[in-house]
Parts: structure tokens; C-alpha cells; sequence
């Protein structure tokens, strides 16, 4: 039986690596066979997944031996946390190795959505010319607001400066006096809201996020604003967004994440033909690069659990 399972994708070169030392059982495809993998797990010293894995009562009773369980990525709602520190298991994160990719998504879904013409490349090839219905607005002289300010959105803020936007951010949990703020205005939620341009969201899935963003706040938005979410899904109420942007009153959306994942197609009905909403699979923060240092960061902090380092 293995000493490692991991239950979803991981990059090449950490798992190998990690082979070396140790029984892996490595299957990208674990996550979709909870039978199977609560009986990898009898013997298992450690567990890697990444969010779609739930780490809760059932998974954790079958691994007796579990000394770690460590998320490729940052987000814990998978895992029941509380469980594991009964039981002495370590629970690790990858930190801010997936912090540039996630700021350079959000990025990219601003431009995409403040110029369009980088999505009409169909039209011109077919013969339109549609320059005046095409002429867009630049990020710079804009503010954005950052909904929680952890190492992700200070990344992004950093980036916004360069290119001349203002930044604002709400963290009730981030000190006064931290050094962070030097890179973004302090505000309260809804004076930001009601201030930004662009708003991105950085918060875990927690009861007091749950529908953060719902249709009182999407109404405290500017008509022309965006909304960016790369953090959880539930954070956003969806039909709230939507409502918005095909009255008018939004100026455009991008999900990377959903109350429910993966969307499928009668989920998926409700956003399909949205104006100015762009949808992805909750890929924000994967890029080859970030992979690569999500999984050697992972790779390491299971090492170090494994050789009993706090």
C-alpha cells in the first residue's frame, strides 16, 4: 500500500521526484472513485489534492496512519480542517506559488472585457469592419478594488500600480498598521464597491463570504464596472451577476469559479449567452510555471511533515 496518494493533477517533476523516497500512487482520476481511493488510504502517511477532493469525515476514518494532508493550491473549504487538527493531522497549503498566475487572469479577463476587440478576430475575418462598435476603455486612471488583500491580490495591486490604476482594498483582518497597505487605499466593503472600477475578489469560502457579493452588493457596483473571481465560487450569487449584466447594469464579469464544479450543462444553461460575462474552468492559477512551483512547494512541505518537522 502507498505512502503517498495524490488524488488529482500534479506536475511531472515533484511527483517523480517524491517516487524516489517513498511508495507513491499517483492517478490524476482518483478524485471521480471515492471507493477506491478510501482504500488507497488505509495505509497512507499522506494525501495530495487539490480542490475537488473532500477531505472530510468518511476519507479521513479510512486513513488511519494519515500524517499529512496537503492542498495543491491554497484554498481549504475542501477539507475539513477542524477534523485534522483532532486527529494531529498537518493540513499545508502551496502559499502564494500560484499568486502571478492568478493576477495575470485577472488581468487578462480586465483587458478582454474593457477591449473587445481582442475577441473579433471571427468578425474580421469574415469580412466585417466594426472599428466604432469596437473602441474600448484602457485600465489606466481606473481604480480597482481588491476584496481582501492576502499575498494573491497584493501581487495584482502591485501590477495595476504599473499600469496607472489606483487601488483600494478591504481586509477587516489585515492590521492598520500592516505594511501591506502601503500598496493599496484601506476602505470599508461598501464605500469600495461603490468607488472601484474593477473589483476583484481574494476571500476564502467561509459562512461570513458566502454570497459576499449578492444582488444588493452587485447593485452598489458602478453600471460600468467588472467583476473578477478567481477565489470560490459561493462567494458570488450568480443569478445576481447575471440579472445585472443582461439588464445593463454591470459592465462585465469574469468567473473562473462556481457554486457548483464543474458546471454542467443544465447548470450551465442559466449562463450560457450572457453579455460581456466570461466563463472558465478554474484555471486562474494554472499556468506551467505555477504548476511547477505549486507542486515542488507541496512536494517539499509533505517531505517535511513525513520527517516529523512542525
Amino acid at each position: 500500500m502507498p505512502d503517498i496518494v495524490i488524488t488529482e493533477f500534479m506536475d511531472d517533476q515533484p511527483v517523480v521526484g517524491l517516487a524516489r523516497d517513498f511508495d507513491v500512487h499517483y492517478d490524476p482520476d482518483l478524485v471521480d472513485d471515492p471507493d477506491e481511493l478510501a482504500t488507497l488510504v488505509a495505509d497512507a502517511r499522506a494525501l495530495i489534492v487539490r480542490n475537488r477532493t473532500q477531505v472530510r469525515a468518511p476519507l479521513l476514518s479510512a486513513a488511519p496512519k494519515l500524517v499529512v494532508v496537503a492542498r495543491l493550491g491554497i484554498g481549504l473549504d475542501n477539507i475539513d480542517v477542524e477534523a485534522c487538527v483532532e486527529r494531529n493531522i498537518a493540513v499545508e497549503t502551496a502559499g502564494s506559488a500560484n499568486a502571478n498566475a492568478v493576477a495575470e487572469y485577472v488581468l487578462a479577463a480586465c483587458f478582454a472585457l474593457l477591449r473587445p476587440a481582442v475577441l473579433a478576430s471571427a468578425r474580421v475575418a469574415a469580412g466585417h469592419w466594426p472599428r466604432q462598435e469596437l473602441v474600448g476603455l484602457e485600465l489606466a486612471g481606473r481604480r480597482l478594488g481588491l476584496v481582501g488583500f492576502g499575498s494573491i491580490a497584493r501581487v495584482l495591486a502591485a501590477k495595476v500600480t504599473a499600469l496607472g490604476m489606483s487601488v483600494a482594498a478591504h481586509d477587516p483582518l489585515l492590521a492598520p498598521d500592516d505594511a501591506a497597505w502601503r500598496l493599496a487605499d484601506r476602505m470599508e466593503f461598501r464605500p469600495l464597491l461603490e468607488s472601484s472600477d474593477v473589483v476583484s475578489l481574494h476571500v476564502p469560502l467561509i459562512d461570513s463570504t458566502r454570497h459576499l457579493i449578492d444582488t444588493d452588493a452587485v447593485d452598489a457596483l458602478p453600471d460600468h464596472a467588472i467583476l473578477v473571481n478567481t477565489s470560490r465560487g459561493g462567494i458570488v450569487d450568480e443569478e445576481a451577476v447575471v440579472a445585472a449584466l443582461r439588464a445593463g447594469t454591470l459592465g462585465g464579469a469574469a468567473l473562473d469559479v462556481f457554486e457548483s464544479e464543474p458546471v454542467d450543462a443544465a447548470s450551465g444553461h442559466r449562463l450560457a449567452g450572457v453579455p460581456n460575462l466570461i466563463l472558465t474552468p478554474h484555471i486562474a492559477g494554472l499556468t506551467e510555471e505555477s504548476q511547477r512551483r505549486v507542486g515542488e512547494v507541496t512536494a517539499a512541505n509533505v517531505r517535511a511533515a513525513l520527517a516529523g518537522a512542525p
